[in-house]
């Protein structure tokens, strides 16, 4: 029986990669996207049609704000979460799956009051505030950072085209849509050395610093492709051979089902440090390399390269389960039996 499934969050890739992924499961049920206005929202999902209905709403963070700003957002929550109300109601809701961020707030908390069961995705190795206090009220709470964890949702095109990497012929800098100043200053610095030793440049350098990279790359001689968001990221992460990322929970799964190598840099101000637990859960299992970024040296990346990367690299293809949206569809569906 076609179910009505509410997908709710974003801000971050992050976040949406999960929902991207599980839609691929859900076709054949009635899909209604609610994100924000803020964020990657709308350049990821205003015209996919795989939503019935999609709705943005203006929503903003709560944390790291003044104390004026916090209260705006939460006036502005509490004002979408009536909107949502009357969503729910109106497209006869059965089920809302929750990736967390200010995104997912309003309809989180308006499943709740319609009684509407929710099932809430935790992408990190540490959950974020607003599914601790959620948690309790879900019909389900998925992780994949434990023992018993379910397995990641991925696209299923990062295992059609995983390879096993041999040789470094070619790097990819992944900072997000918005970019990292580090990753863009570590991959300048290098730049040079990378070009006397052949190898091709990949880098993710954000929306608003794409000019600026660019020119950099200009006046040192070394031709780069230099993009921000970027419906072709996956294939730039084919062809790359390492990857020098920041350590969001879906990026650190994709690379993973790619078998691309990676050395993580987390980014620091996340909270509670999630991502660098993000990228110690592989580092642990000898799968991947983290580097703070006080700590990243050339010297540190070519030292890297002296290992044997294709161990590592079919150590992720080994390791990273391909059935994860499989897994989610079947608890989502089970909650509205």
């Amino acid at each position: 029986m076609t179910k009505v499934i509410v997908m709710t969050g974003g801000g971050t890739g992050g976040h949406l990669a999960i929902i991207s992924a599980l839609k691929e499961e859900l076709k054949e049920h009635k899909l209604i996207y609610i994100g924000s206005t803020n964020g990657q929202d709308r350049a990821w999902f205003e015209d996919d049609d795989d939503f019935e209905k999609r709705y943005f709403f203006k929503t903003r963070g709560v944390t790291n704000q003044s104390f004026f700003g916090k209260f705006a957002s939460l006036f502005d929550i509490a004002k979408a979460s009536k909107e949502a109300l009357k969503i729910l109601k109106e497209q006869k809701g059965d089920l809302v799956f929750s990736v967390g961020g200010y995104s997912s707030a309003p309809c989180a908390f308006a499943s709740k009051i319609s009684s509407i069961p929710l099932v809430i995705h935790e992408q990190n190795a540490i959950t974020g505030s607003l599914n601790k206090i959620l948690k309790p009220h879900s019909c389900a709470f998925i992780s994949s950072f434990d023992d018993r964890a379910i397995p990641y949702p991925i696209k299923s095109i990062f295992f059609q085209r995983a390879r096993v990497r041999k040789n470094i012929k070619s790097i990819i800098f992944l900072g997000g849509s918005q970019g990292a100043v580090a990753i863009n200053d570590f991959a300048l610095s290098i730049a040079k050395n990378l070009k006397e030793k052949g190898i091709k440049i990949f880098h993710q350098a954000g929306e608003k610093n794409i000019q600026k990279v660019k020119e950099e790359y200009k006046k040192l001689g070394v031709e780069a492709e230099v993009f921000g968001f970027s419906k072709r990221i996956v294939d730039f992460m084919v062809e790359a051979d390492f990857a020098v990322s920041r350590a969001g929970a879906s990026t650190l799964w994709e690379l993973s089902a790619n078998g691309l190598p990676t050395l993580f840099v987390p980014y620091p101000y996340a909270f509670a440090d999630h991502q660098y637990h993000n990228a110690k859960f592989l580092s642990d299992k000898n799968l991947a390399w983290v580097s703070r970024e006080s700590e990243l040296k050339a010297e540190r990346l070519f030292e890297i390269w002296d290992d044997d990367i294709s161990k590592v690299s079919q150590g992720l293809i080994d390791f990273t389960p391909k059935n994860g949206s499989k897994e989610i569809a079947k608890i989502l569906l089970k909650c509205v039996d």
